[in-house]
């Protein structure tokens, strides 16, 4: 169990998060949604020590991973930013990124690096692009090799912020497929989205935030059907039942 207890924090000194706390389940998709400016980036880097709480736990087997160095939290947790610079190194270059935490200065991989490496990126199935410089790939394929880095990192907890963001549907549904790997694999899957209906399709469990504060916590169809989604987003949310599967879409209130 991951459990997040009573974070507070924010950044230039002013207070974002009020005594945040949920938890997460080991090989489950824990999503993360809240109106614009409610604080869900900041939580992400809260986790993962990026930016400093001013108190609170993060408790991964009954260990608060914030009383570690920064080292030893990246060999707990990786973290993928909404946005991302695109360097000019080679997939594999991008990738090997991930092995950071276990090296010393000055960095020198070793073989178990290469292998781990070469082993996460044959999962996410861009093996054949280890060579090819990252600006020369797809939206979809550039998230695929940051997933790979992230993956590289071997840690048990990963935090995505807004991982399908400017990706077409076509991507935006394979980056989703190799979430759920990650998490069938075993892994806390912890990802901020902002769109409502890609949420509630592809979770185990929903966290609303507003105004840095937890609103509820539940399954998709718990959510749902508690209608707190209307209240916090300010729409209608609606669903229709194909092939044995919801599926969510939204509407504004007036229409």
């Amino acid at each position: 169990m991951l459990e997040i207890r009573n974070i507070n924090g924010g950044y230039n000194k002013k207070q974002v998060l009020y005594d945040v706390s949920f938890y997460a389940q080991k090989g489950k998709i824990t999503s993360i949604l809240g109106p614009n400016g409610s604080g869900k980036s900041t939580l992400l880097k809260s986790l993962c020590s990026i930016i400093p709480v001013t108190s609170g736990e993060v408790l991964l087997d009954n260990k608060n991973l914030l009383s570690l160095p920064q080292n030893e939290i990246a060999q707990k947790i990786a973290y993928l930013s909404q946005t991302k610079q695109i360097p000019d190194i080679s997939v594999k270059r991008l990738v090997l990124h991930g092995r950071f935490p276990y090296l010393n200065y000055p960095r020198r991989y070793k073989e178990k690096d290469y292998i781990i490496v070469n082993k996460v990126m044959e999962k996410m199935n861009i093996l054949d692009l280890a060579d090819v410089p990252i600006s020369k790939l797809s939206g979809g394929q550039q998230q695929k090799a940051y997933l790979a880095m992230a993956l590289a990192q071997d840690t048990d907890v990963i935090l995505l912020d807004e991982p399908t963001t400017y990706l077409d549907i076509s991507f935006q549904l394979q980056v989703i497929k190799e979430i759920k790997n990650l998490a069938n694999d075993g892994k806390y899957i912890l990802m901020v989205l902002h769109d409502i209906s890609l949420a509630l399709e592809n979770s185990d469990n929903i966290v609303l935030i507003k105004d840095g504060t937890i609103v509820k916590q539940g399954t998709p169809k718990n959510i749902y059907e508690s209608n707190i989604l209307e209240k916090v987003f300010n729409v209608k949310v609606a669903r229709v039942e194909i092939d044995n599967k919801y599926h969510y879409f939204c509407k504004t209130k007036n229409t």
